[in-house]
């Protein structure tokens, strides 16, 4: 190797063969020539090594470059590619002193050889190896940190991620703090997506977009490959180029095209119990089974079946909004005949003007063919079940599969034609109140919710679910959270304040005697129905224990006969490649572990709350009743809007939950954020100061729970668990729907429960 090429400036490095530099320094000899801020340098081949004068030539060079402090780090011919970063491989020393160059080169040549270097190596196929140091001056850097021209997560090109500390960027890019973090539009608009911190600002908004824009302004260069950069801003406020790569394993970004016409929410019927993306195996098997049962507690009651389109999008549930066109509405009145129209008139419009009307008309009849019927049936199917299902054979685990999904969809249309009714009636019992007894009913002191309060003891059964998917465990198989010590007290307070409520409404009426009687009129079938509908969304899951025991007990015959490598794994089967399994075909099913990683990404998307539009006549139903609940309040600037769902205001610091792993970590006063809850969550709300979540309605569990415990909601924010950070200080306002985020938080912060999608975990 020739000597002239042994020490070469990183502004002449051009021209040389990239083979001889390295990949890092190649790159930003490139950028540098091309006019981007890169801090002056020097790249180092291994021709020098046998140089004794190195020593000397680098001091010199030093001189040249004009400052006293440097940072040496590798710049091997295989990393930062496109398919291998070799990220935290190599050592770097950032500092080093003028007489300490030859010492830092040396080990930064050494390091090539360790083990950890050729093991991942030879992982990623072997190859060239070849490596050069690369030597460039110190920005005495006032603020540093990472750059990404996609979301790393969701893959989204649109949206660029910065992250930033005071001071160096190493402790950032080794994983060892957290950082500040923006995420910054291609259309210009700059979020601040996590405070630093202790809540002292790294960057402004302004610094963020530069930051943003160098980033993307390197990809521009690489033919608008998505890349990840390093960077540092020095006490001039100039900022410096510190290093530029390839964005590795970036997903494809998501589409989230709606999946027909009309208005798809995913925050509808099962949507409210289904979090995150669903697994193949319920997607293809149970989901159907229970979207059928649904359709046949339909027939049964009202006489005619009126589908709900469905569909998975990205792997989450969407529910299109019904649409009712003249075929249908013919079909009802051919086939229902007018049993069907009293029913759905009821149920759908009478419910929400005369509740009482509703209930006397055919809501307490379905009730009765609920309890008396179906409810003995479902239970009695279910103990059957369990008791056989442990000796079962594959064939018959299949049939009790079918046979309780089936039940459990058909509890599930009750829960939705009777129990539904609850938000309904109590929209209809806001209106009343708002009308005849302002200011009876403060919303700081709940509001018309303080009259529906304390009437269930809420509480995870045995049975609950953290999500309707099967894969995920019940309550049964948790860790027991002793949450509500004081369960008996927090009752009788709830209590209290309801009757306390109640006798300062009838008060007010009392010299209104037909105002007294419909109040009370509207309060009795409120408060029943609000007890119906948590005992029918309580044990819609007592199926589940014997449907996971069904799954588990297929999927270890499927790794029994070697067809898959884990029972777990059968949860990413599709139903047919089970079928036929069970059926004696013996092949293996292939591609399972491709389709638990991309289930890991599609669970990790900020899936949007809606798709498409809403008819015109009809509109967005969901959004209609949620103006309603938050009336005319304004809302402030940079705040988090959601649904209004449980009254009252709460200021506490953010505790994100992204499930059981993270319930014992939550403390008394934290503030929940998830992106849904389900009954298996519950013990959580005794401790909470509030509730924040992505998906949810009024009707949600979430929303209801949370009125139970009294503590303020807001639900349906379609992305907080992605803007909201644990140990950030919020306030929840579950009147208005409004959750203010604070730039100071009142304590050192805790790391999220996961760690953010910065990446790295050793210096590069």
């Amino acid at each position: 190797m020739s000597q002239a090429h042994a020490i070469v400036a990183l502004a002449d490095a051009g021209v040389v063969d990239r083979a001889l530099l390295g990949s890092k320094a190649g790159v930003l000899a490139d950028l540098l020539a091309a006019g981007f801020p890169v801090p002056p340098g020097i790249v180092v081949t291994s021709a020098a090594l046998h140089d004794p004068g190195l020593d000397t030539k680098l001091a010199s060079v030093a001189d040249r470059m004009g400052s006293s402090r440097f940072a040496v780090r590798s710049s091997g011919t295989a990393e930062d590619l496109p398919d291998a970063s070799y990220a935290g491989l190599y050592e770097t020393y950032l500092n080093v002193a003028r007489a300490e160059l030859g010492d830092a080169v040396r080990r930064c040549f050494s390091a090539a050889a360790s083990e950890r270097v050729t093991a991942y190596h030879h992982r990623n196929g072997g190859g060239a190896t070849g490596m050069a140091v690369l030597v460039q001056a110190m920005v005495d850097a006032v603020g540093a940190g990472v750059a990404f021209t996609a979301h790393p997560v969701t893959g989204d090109r649109t949206q660029a991620v910065v992250t930033a500390v005071a001071g160096l960027g190493d402790p950032l890019v080794s994983g060892a703090a957290i950082g500040e973090e923006w995420m910054i539009t291609l259309g210009g608009a700059v979020t601040l997506t996590r405070p630093a911190p202790g809540g002292d600002p790294v960057l402004s908004s302004t610094q963020a977009a530069a930051v943003a824009q160098l980033a993307r302004r390197v990809a521009d260069r690489y033919d608008a490959r998505p890349q990840d950069i390093e960077w540092a801003i020095d006490h001039d406020g100039t900022l410096w180029l510190l290093q530029a790569r390839p964005m590795t394993a970036l997903p494809q970004p998501a589409s989230w095209t709606p999946p027909g016409p009309g208005l798809w929410m995913r925050n509808f019927r099962l949507g409210e119990w289904l979090p995150e993306a669903v697994t193949p195996l319920f997607a293809t098997w149970l989901l159907p089974t229970l979207e059928d049962g649904y359709l046949d507690g339909m027939q049964a009651t009202v006489g005619v079946q009126v589908p709900f389109r469905y569909a998975l999008v990205n792997g989450w549930y969407y529910n299109a909004t019904p649409t009712p066109s003249p075929k249908l509405l013919a079909r009802i009145l051919r086939h229902g005949r007018t049993h069907a129209v009293k029913i759905l008139y009821n149920a759908l419009i009478r419910v929400g003007r005369d509740p009482a009307g509703a209930d006397r008309a055919i809501l307490a009849e379905l009730e009765r063919q609920w309890r008396d019927d179906h409810a003995p049936r479902y239970r009695q199917l279910v103990a059957a079940a369990a008791a056989e299902a442990d000796t079962a054979t594959p064939q018959r685990l299949s049939e009790l599969v079918d046979t309780l999904g089936r039940e459990a969809g058909i509890w599930l249309w009750y829960l939705a034609i009777v129990g539904g009714s609850a938000w309904k009636m109590e929209a209809r019992l806001t209106r009343f109140t708002r009308h005849h007894l302002r200011g009876v009913l403060p919303d700081s002191d709940g509001g018309v919710q303080a009259l529906l309060r304390g009437l269930t003891t809420p509480g995870a059964a045995a049975h609950a679910v953290q999500s309707i998917d099967w894969y995920h465990p019940i309550a049964a198989e948790l860790t027991t959270i002793d949450a509500d010590k004081d369960a008996a007290i927090r009752r009788h307070d709830l209590t209290h304040h309801r009757n306390d409520a109640t006798l300062r409404c009838r008060q007010a009426l009392a010299d209104r005697p037909r105002l007294l009687a419909e109040f009370d009129r509207l309060l009795r079938v409120n408060q029943r129905y609000a007890v119906i509908r948590e005992e029918q969304a309580r044990d819609l899951t007592l199926a589940w224990p014997v449907l996971r025991t069904c799954a588990r007990r297929m999927g270890e015959h499927l790794a029994g006969a070697g067809q898959i490598d884990l029972p777990d794994d059968v949860h990413f089967c599709a139903h047919d490649e089970l079928a036929a399994a069970l059926a004696g075909d013996s092949r293996p099913i292939n591609d399972v572990g491709g389709r638990r990683e991309i289930w890991q990404r599609q669970r990790r998307l900020a899936a949007p709350l809606t798709l498409g539009r809403p008819p015109r006549v009809i509109g967005d139903l969901i959004e209609h009743a949620v103006q309603q609940a938050r009336g005319t309040s304004p809302i402030p600037p940079g705040a988090l809007v959601g649904h209004p769902a449980s009254a009252g205001r709460a200021t506490g610091p953010v505790h994100v939950v992204h499930g059981p792993d993270d319930f014992a970590d939550f403390a008394d006063g934290d503030v929940l954020v998830a992106k849904a809850t389900a009954p298996a969550w519950t013990p959580l709300f005794a401790r909470a100061a509030a509730v924040i979540t992505d998906g949810g309605t009024l009707a949600a569990h979430a929303s209801i729970v949370a009125r139970e415990y009294g503590i303020p909601a807001v639900v349906g924010t379609g992305d907080a668990t992605h803007r909201l950070h644990t140990g950030q200080l919020v306030t929840v306002d579950g009147t208005t729907g409004v959750v203010t985020l604070h730039t100071r938080t009142p304590g050192p912060q805790q790391p999220p429960p996961s760690p953010p999608p910065a990446r790295r975990h050793h210096p590069r």
